[in-house]
């Protein structure tokens, strides 16, 4: 399997897990510590796991992954990296004030710095930063970085909608996201409702969503990473309900590719008080 296509498959997983589902938020009196392990495989290949941290102190949130992820014990592939988001909850919303990622693949390294304020991009930061050729990539304008958030807010600070759960009518939404680079919605559809055996870290009725990535802005069109994804009719994440919270996360997901099925797969969860 060559590099770049390993390369592009924990990005796109990535993706699509960084922003899964629907973006409503808590209720602004939430409070609590959600600690969760996720594992990311291809076929029958272990790549990796990394862990999130998530914290709400009365309407303020902060939401922490940490990864690594390698292959063939780090001989034919290896990456790691931290991302981070800040903000305010509000009935209307989460409210980003400030997101950050890192990463270093042992031959490149590169940090982002988003700042927000009243839902809106203020600020872009990349070191290094690298030149991009505009007739190449679609511009970025300015009203495409209003009412956006950030990857780690869009997967991680999300309410129950009323429903019972696993109704896979919380499927039913948009979520518009910006990375630093990229501006792209995320279009969930309702497929179906799965159970999750006792031995599920979280067992119970989940909510499986089809997946469809819209790239906006910040892309290249001809891109064949951009291209796989658009085009992939099969992406799955299953949102599944977090006890003694108002939350929805991101149980698995799912993408089919010619290497084999890619997954990221939650093995690991603890609720609590901060």
């Amino acid at each position: 399997m060559r590099l770049k296509r390993q390369r592009a498959l924990i990005v796109c997983l990535l993706l699509v897990l960084g922003a899964a589902a629907p973006h409503r938020s808590p209720a602004a009196d939430a409070s609590g510590r959600i600690t969760a392990t996720y594992r990311v495989d291809l076929a029958a290949l272990h790549l990796g796991d990394f862990n999130l941290i998530a914290s709400i102190n009365g309407t303020a949130y902060e939401v922490e992954a940490n990864g690594r992820f390698s292959l063939l014990a780090g001989m034919l592939y290896r990456a790691s990296g931290r991302t981070m988001s800040e903000g305010e909850l509000s009935k209307a919303g989460p409210q980003p004030a400030k997101f950050t990622v890192s990463f270093d693949n042992g031959k490149k390294k590169e940090r982002r710095e988003l700042r927000f304020r009243g839902g809106a991009v203020q600020d872009i930061s990349i070191v290094p930063k690298k030149k991009r050729r505009a007739d190449r990539y679609v511009p970025v304008t300015d009203a495409q970085l209003r009412h956006v958030l950030d990857p780690l807010t869009a997967a991680f600070l999300h309410t129950r909608w009323g429903g019972a759960p696993g109704d896979a009518r919380i499927c039913q939404q948009t979520v518009p996201v910006f990375d630093g680079k990229q501006r792209f919605d995320i279009v969930l559809q309702p497929k179906r409702t799965e159970t999750l055996g006792e031995r599920a870290p979280l067992p119970g009725p989940v909510a499986v969503c089809k997946v469809k990535y819209v790239p906006i802005s910040g892309h290249k069109p001809d891109h064949s990473g951009v291209k796989f994804v658009t085009e992939n009719e099969d992406i799955e994440v299953w949102l599944v309900a977090v006890p003694r919270t108002a939350l929805y996360i991101p149980y698995r997901v799912v993408m089919p590719t010619a290497w084999g099925t890619g997954s990221v797969t939650l093995t690991e969860i603890r609720v609590g008080a901060n």
